[in-house]
């Protein structure tokens, strides 16, 4: 088998059927598998899914895992040479798997590969190709630098804005929509971290796979369209807890060491701002309005609307 799909689901029926018709519209001449895991959806997604593809090797959970956690379980069941998570809220283009493969066949030390993302509207989803968020990176585009000064390397670490996002090159991080892991790099390093329950579970992997000494490359070739989730209300504060956190862990697990106590408490502090103000924000958006994930607990409303929001 040459690869595994991957992909999660958690209330989104329809827009997991609409990437999974994608998939299976491949043109390759690549053998793949799809591993779906369902999340306790409360939709009828299981049957649905069963009933359209019966193909699809299908993992129900019970319970809320997570993200990191469902997709550790579909890495324990995948037989691929490559693994593919694939985020249940996309479309893949009829040339994306060969593509992609093809391209990781032929770099041998690459471990992990994106192609380009775009959002429906058709512009770029910079997550697709970031840097890692250092203090340095994550204070120039907390603070706004990055906007001011687009075409500066050092105030556009995270985000890249300075490369052209039609060409190919090395980068630290992908995003998790769409990640192809090399086998044997995930042999190496272990799957996701399952302390991160739905973000930024990719970045640290990314930073792990690069530790270990592989090569993670943007190859916008060939691109899946992402519809980010987003829902007609207010943001549960399980959303924006875990998304500050998620900072908070990533830190305190890569960083910590390498900075001096007073850095250390300037990043820690700025987390807990930044999450106080958005708490204050979100209580000012009227209800039935906001933006919400689908990422491993989003709301079947969320899931189900094809006009999707941007989720940061």
């Amino acid at each position: 088998m040459d690869l595994s799909v991957l992909i999660v689901n958690y209330n989104t029926c329809r827009l997991t059927l609409d990437c999974l018709r994608s998939v299976y519209d491949s043109e390759t001449g690549y053998s793949y598998e799809v591993i779906v895991v369902d999340n306790a959806s409360v939709d009828d997604s299981v049957e649905k899914i069963r009933e359209q593809y019966p193909q699809v090797r299908m993992i129900a959970n019970e319970e809320n895992t997570g993200f990191a956690k469902a997709n550790n379980q579909a890495m324990e069941a995948a037989v691929g040479r490559y693994i593919l998570l694939l985020n249940s809220d996309t479309i893949v283009q009829p040339n994306t798997l060969q593509t992609m493969i093809t391209f990781m066949d032929e770099n041998s030390k690459v471990g992990a590969s994106g192609c380009k993302v775009i959002l429906p509207d058709g512009s770029l989803d910079k997550a697709c190709r970031r840097g890692f968020p250092t203090p340095s990176a994550s204070f120039y585009y907390a603070f706004g630098f990055a906007k001011l000064f687009p075409d500066r390397p050092r105030f556009n670490q995270y985000q890249l804005g300075y490369l052209n996002p039609n060409e190919s090159y090395a980068i630290d991080c992908l995003v998790g929509a769409f990640m192809l892991v090399r086998r044997e790099t995930l042999q190496q390093v272990g799957g996701l971290d399952e302390t991160f329950f739905m973000y930024g579970e990719d970045v640290d992997w990314c930073y792990r796979i690069k530790q270990a000494g592989w090569d993670i490359w943007y190859h916008p070739v060939t691109y899946i369209v992402h519809y980010k989730g987003a829902s007609s209300r207010r943001k549960p504060f399980k959303i924006i807890y875990e998304f500050h956190h998620s900072m908070w862990i990533f830190h305190r697990k890569h960083y910590v060491q390498q900075y001096s106590w007073l850095t250390n408490t300037a990043v820690f502090c700025g987390i807990a701002v930044k999450f106080t103000i958005s708490l204050a924000k979100n209580k000012l958006i009227p209800r039935g309005r906001g933006k919400d994930s689908n990422r491993g607990m989003g709301s079947q409303s969320s899931a189900n609307d094809p006009k999707l929001e941007v989720r940061s």
